[in-house]
């Protein structure tokens, strides 16, 4: 004979397997909590070090670049924000992964994006204030672009929309392919070859790193980045800057965006830095700009006390 099982077993039953399912349901609601809750996310296209706590800041490094470009800014902000330090692979570490092949600065900024969305906004945190250096800068406006929920408001340091312009007025991402795979090549050809031995000097203002700095430390602190970086990363992600053209997409940013650019009277008059860099920017919704006299690519190497006091202005904001 089957035994009825009562209204009050059945109900306790019910209660039972329905608060097994929450704790199930929330235990896997914590594992992404968990994996982002260690010091360094290991991504496969980027590192990402956390430290500090408060509100949320995400700060992107350019071209060949490690974490370490944010060194002094990290210092300085970390004891009141909660920083989100990323790094390329390829640049500062010994493994590209797989940025060594095909195209990288579209998944990387894909994966950045995802980042934030798993371990920000999903966390319940307000959408974070993100900070990009030149190739970081675009990688913060294709965010702000493709996922506006992401970004709170958005930093832009020395970075354009579409670079192929400063090469050329009137220039299409199609015109710059050719231009930008000859440069692309010969900064792979660079891969293997070996190192120069011994610590990094000044390489003085006619070289590379002097069209991006006009302060010793500045270039030496910059040539030792570009002697550890991967020839095969660089070469891409250069080439991926070269021949992306953000302009068309820049109505769909919702974060308020602030420009910081440099200018130096040796390389370019002011008026002539200005309309290079703002009027791309016309068809941001909430925009504004700054000029940094003085400077050169890199601002906060540059001219670290006015990059500190106008960083501090838009996190304030």
């Amino acid at each position: 004979m089957k035994k009825k099982i009562s209204l009050g077993a059945a109900v306790a039953i019910a209660i039972g397997v329905a608060t097994a399912l929450v704790v199930a349901a929330d235990a896997r609601a914590a594992e992404p909590d968990a994996a982002c809750a260690a010091p360094l996310i290991e991504g496969k296209r980027v590192t990402i070090k956390v430290e500090g706590k408060g509100p949320d800041v995400v700060l992107i490094p350019g071209l060949s670049s490690p974490r370490a470009v944010w060194d002094a800014t990290a210092e300085r902000l970390k004891g009141r924000y909660r920083l989100h330090l990323v790094q390329v692979r390829g640049f500062g570490d010994d493994d590209a992964g797989i940025n060594a092949e095909g195209p990288v600065l579209e998944p990387m900024m894909q994966e950045v994006a995802d980042y934030i969305d798993d371990c920000i906004t999903d966390a319940g945190r307000p959408a974070p204030a993100v900070v990009g250096h030149s190739l970081g800068g675009l990688t913060g406006l294709m965010i702000a672009a493709r996922a506006p929920q992401e970004v709170g408001r958005l930093m832009v340091v020395d970075a354009v929309p579409f670079i192929g312009t400063i090469f050329a007025p009137g220039a299409t991402a199609e015109m710059m392919k050719p231009q930008a795979e000859a440069m692309a090549a010969a900064m792979r050809a660079q891969y293997g070859k070996p190192k120069p031995a011994g610590p990094v000097a000044d390489p003085g203002a006619a070289s590379m790193a002097g069209a991006m700095s006009n302060t010793p430390a500045g270039r030496t602190a910059i040539a030792g980045w570009m002697r550890e970086s991967d020839p095969r990363v660089s070469a891409q992600l250069f080439y991926d800057d070269m021949t992306t053209d953000l302009r068309g997409e820049l109505g769909q940013i919702t974060a308020p965006v602030t420009l910081l650019y440099a200018q130096d009277d040796s390389a370019m008059p002011a008026e002539a830095a200005k309309a290079a860099f703002e009027p791309q920017y016309a068809d941001v919704a909430t925009f504004k700009a700054q000029m940094v006299p003085g400077s050169r690519h890199f601002i906060m190497l540059d001219q670290p006390e006015a990059f500190a006091k106008a960083l501090d202005a838009f996190l304030a904001e």
